[in-house]
């Protein structure tokens, strides 16, 4: 499993990171082709618009498209990185089969040149799509109006945005969950590490006949998310019911605490200063290890000149809220130490779990789910999403697929080496 996450890692950085500064009007993320080097086959064709049929081989995926909302005007949109054609950035036309690899265009923010908007038609219909091999791939839903996804050179697919006020499908109610379908298997998730709207489910159903299931949220759920961020904001007087995006009296979304830094970075303030104080304290004076699950094992570390030392994997100073929300700022930056790197992930989810003053001193292994969230100052998105999920498992910040050796899974992920059918629902119902 570890392999496949860094797989899909390795796309998901070619996004633009959702704590960098808002984009320009009418910009949103992009999705686009890593470099093709020397070693790897290249794309001919490249100045020309590449439509391809995927026919329904072994090669291909099968998805079952569920609408379970109560609009009989829903739309899900394809996105991704086709393998065997250079990793092309591309979309699933709106027939569910033909690939649709657009041209770099001269210009940026030209429109597509095909319809992608793929109709689920009344409540309670399924659509049945089949695409190739995808990195980086995205299952888009928009519920009561299409999407607006532009192309820019390169090309690179500019992705809808949740925290540029001008981009198109800003008042729009949409949602995505994310997967890479390559040769070792299918990996999927249901991803709140951006924002939560529309509930979505998902299964993967394998040639042997088992079936994996995330089941989401309830119908109501994204209402429960709302009403519990309000009250944490009028307990604790931070910020939470800013998260909450409304257009027209209506709240659409609820941002990560992350891509509210984007429109207010000190938003958070001294949020998390007094819990990284006690933190620091406590392995003042005792070792914290960190388990890096990986060829570095069990790394011992100690707070020294006020830095949190490991001799592996170097110094990691205090972080800030923006730093522990992002989990990729301050002392969180990856870089060349491998060693690091593996600290990072464990030390990050251990700050957004507030399990650092737990007892244990060891992690993530010297705690497990009920022992997350118990802090007063904890990551209380993260925590309210978690609670709405009908078995508790959703990815609602960046390193939130960390887990104890032998532990229990509490992102939402599915994966199969084998997989026969992949269903997404939308609505919850």
């Amino acid at each position: 499993m570890g392999a496949v996450r860094n797989f899909i890692t390795k796309f998901r950085i070619l996004r633009r990171p959702s704590n960098t500064a808002a984009p320009k009007a009418n910009e949103g993320q992009t999705l686009v082709a890593p470099e093709i080097s020397k070693n790897t086959l290249s794309v001919t064709g490249q100045g020309e618009q590449q439509q391809v049929l995927a026919a329904a081989t072994p090669g291909t995926l099968n998805i079952a498209l569920q609408n379970k909302t109560s609009s009989s005007n829903v739309f899900a949109y394809i996105t991704g990185l086709v393998i065997n054609n250079g990793n092309r950035p591309s979309f699933i036309q709106a027939d569910g089969r033909t690939v649709y690899s657009p041209a770099s265009p001269s210009k940026a923010m030209q429109h597509l040149a095909v319809d992608c908007a793929i109709p689920l038609g009344a409540p309670g219909n399924t659509v049945h799509v089949n695409i190739p091999k995808m990195a980086g791939g995205r299952i888009w839903f928009s519920v009561d109006a299409r999407l607006t996804f532009f192309i820019n050179p390169g090309p690179a697919i500019v992705e809808p945005s949740v925290t540029n006020p001008s981009d198109p499908n800003i008042n729009l109610n949409w949602t995505f969950c994310e997967f890479t379908f390559n040769d070792a298997q299918l990996f999927a998730n249901i991803s709140y590490v951006d924002f939560v709207s529309v509930p979505v489910g998902m299964s993967i159903t394998n040639t042997a006949g088992k079936t994996q299931i995330v089941p989401g949220m309830p119908s109501n759920g994204f209402d429960t998310v709302v009403k519990a961020l309000r009250a944490q904001a009028a307990k604790d007087r931070r910020p939470w019911d800013q998260l909450i995006y409304s257009h027209n009296g209506r709240a659409l979304r609820a941002l990560s605490p992350n891509n509210l830094i984007v429109a207010n970075p000190n938003a958070w303030g001294d949020y998390w200063n007094a819990y990284v104080q006690q933190v620091w304290s406590r392995f003042a004076t005792r070792d914290i290890i960190i388990n890096t699950q990986a060829a570095a094992g069990n790394l011992r570390g100690r707070v020294k000149n006020g830095q949190l030392t490991f001799p592996e994997a170097g110094s990691f100073s205090a972080p800030s809220a923006k730093d522990i929300f992002s989990c990729s700022t301050g002392p969180f930056q990856t870089g060349s130490n491998q060693a690091r790197n593996a600290v990072i992930p464990r030390l990050a989810a251990a700050f957004n779990r507030s399990t650092l003053l737990d007892g244990a001193d060891q992690f993530p292994n010297g705690s497990t789910p009920p022992n997350y969230y118990k802090n007063a100052t904890t990551n209380w998105y993260s925590k309210i999403v978690h609670q709405v999920q009908r078995d508790g498992r959703g990815y609602a910040f960046p390193y939130d697929d960390v887990v104890p050796d032998g532990g229990q899974d509490v992102a939402g992920t599915v994966f199969d080496g084998s997989p026969k059918l992949f269903t997404v629902s939308v609505g919850g119902g």
